[in-house]
């Protein structure tokens, strides 16, 4: 075989095992009992060991200085396992399972102190992992930004400068637009019992309506939802409120978007670098267009208020106008995933600024607490009042992704450049999705997008799609028109 064909087989073998890895850690935060934790954080630095070998054996490197691409996805594949060859190889396999190890372990310390609203508690397993990761950031920055090293992860090709200057040009408009739509008198919130049984019905109904193949994934219950896998595999969890459903419903809708972009991906590239979202920017653009353009617009509203009446009667609201805007109602909420569309990014900025504090060194786990609080009460007027309300209502940073939160951001960002390409591409988009027809929408999204996989660069992946370079402006247009003409501001 020549060298392209050996590094092709070579890599598909260690592409399955991540692929295993990954349904492990989908088992641990949904069905593995909670006695298991300490066993499965060796299991899990046992992987990452057996992940970390095949991920930095020289052969990769030979391979790689003889291989010939095909074609362009041969060529693109290379590209990406060059990338990849050339990170791991410069972090020890030592590091690498210490990592593993502490991530496992560290997600049920942070559900007990969640849970019992102890961040004290959680600080010693915090600063251990922030010091794994700024050791690991220190061997792939060589030298430079050690934040920059981690955003890589997540966003290849950004910085933090660069989202730092995004963020600033965003933010003066959304605390602009936040402040008229505060001014002016809100809806009240749903005030109704919805079973869970009921929740979890019209939530796979709502799962496949937007194209969530069952006979390749399924739904579970998790603390904080997520999607997990590729290709035949792709697996989402949500969870329900008695008394907001909301939470159900659009958990679920931003997670079938991340899946069907999984879903998508064509399947030639499956156990491929390839074979699988480009990057956490571009995966959030699709949870998030479906999320919100699509599942919160007035049109669509209209289809899921009737569906809500059928599977739980009479619940207090009036008409379908009035539901659009209980469903976009805006207030200053604890909770990122529950924010509506103004105040999400808020949230985004607040966590952005805080863990490249962490990171840098500016900033010491001790006092993270009351500098989140702090800035929370200066961002949304609120005081807060409880950990996990405040800074342990996120799983992220006890799994040691930092660099991680911006991506939420750029997300909506690219989310908007595409939502304002698909409504000039389909037409009859709110005809469609006022009788729950996502059909049009979802597959345009597909063509120009989720089929691709990681064959082109991130903001490669956008400005394919769109036509146009990824800019903030159509999100903020969307944002100023749709909720300036709600409450009148």
């Amino acid at each position: 075989m020549s060298a392209y064909e050996d590094l092709m087989a070579y890599d598909r073998t260690t592409q399955a095992l991540a692929s295993v890895a990954g349904r492990t850690g989908w088992d641990q935060e949904t069905v593995m009992p909670a006695g298991a934790a300490e066993l499965r954080s060796e299991e899990m630095a046992a992987l990452e060991a057996v992940l970390h070998a095949r991920r930095t054996d020289g052969r990769i490197g030979d391979w790689l200085a003889k291989a010939e691409a095909p074609d362009e996805t041969g060529a693109a594949i290379l590209r990406e396992l060059k990338r990849s060859y050339m990170r791991n190889t410069k972090v020890p396999e030592k590091l690498a399972t210490d990592i593993a190890r502490h991530t496992s372990a560290g997600q049920g310390i942070w559900a007990k102190a969640r849970a019992e609203d102890d961040f004290e508690s959680f600080t010693p397993t915090l600063s251990r992992m922030i010091d794994l990761k700024r050791e690991e950031a220190a061997c792939l920055a060589s030298g430079s930004d050690l934040y920059d090293a981690l955003l890589d992860d997540y966003e290849p090709g950004m910085t933090g400068a660069e989202l730092q200057g995004l963020f600033n040009r965003m933010r003066p408009r959304l605390v602009d637009l936040r402040a008229r739509v505060l001014s002016a008198e809100a809806p009240a919130p749903l005030d109704h019992a919805f079973d869970e049984v009921g929740q979890m019905a019209l939530s796979t109904k709502l799962a496949e309506t937007f194209g969530y193949d069952l006979t390749r994934g399924r739904i579970d219950k998790a603390v904080h939802p997520f999607s997990s896998g590729s290709g035949t595999d792709v697996r989402i969890t949500t969870r329900t409120s008695p008394r907001d459903p909301f939470n159900c419903f659009y958990s679920t809708i931003h997670e079938v978007g991340h899946a069907c972009y999984e879903q998508g991906v064509r399947a030639d590239y499956a156990l491929t670098p390839l074979g699988a979202g480009v990057s956490m920017g571009v995966h959030e653009s699709q949870s998030r267009i479906y999320e919100n353009q699509l599942g919160r617009s007035r049109a669509f509203t209209g289809w899921l208020y009737g569906q809500m009446r059928d599977q739980f009667g009479d619940f207090g609201v009036a008409d379908e106008e009035a539901f659009y805007v209980v469903v976009n109602r805006v207030g200053s909420g604890y909770i990122r995933t529950e924010a509506d569309e103004v105040h999400y990014n808020l949230h985004v900025m607040l966590r952005f600024d805080l863990e490249r504090q962490l990171i840098s060194g500016a900033l010491d786990v001790v006092d993270l607490e009351d500098a989140w609080n702090a800035r929370f009460e200066a961002d949304f007027g609120v005081s807060v009042d409880k950990p996990s309300n405040g800074v342990l209502q996120d799983v992220h940073w006890s799994f040691g992704l930092f660099g991680y939160f911006p991506t939420y951001s750029l997300g909506n960002v690219y989310a908007g450049c595409l939502y304002a390409s698909l409504r000039e591409a389909v037409p009859s988009v709110d005809r469609d999705l006022s009788c729950g027809d996502t059909s049009a929408a979802t597959a345009w999204l597909k063509d120009s997008l989720q089929q691709h996989g990681g064959l082109r660069a991130p903001r490669d992946t956008i400005e394919y799609a769109c036509g146009f370079a990824p800019t903030e402006e159509p999100l903020l247009a969307y944002l100023e028109d749709k909720f300036g003409t709600i409450y009148g501001v």
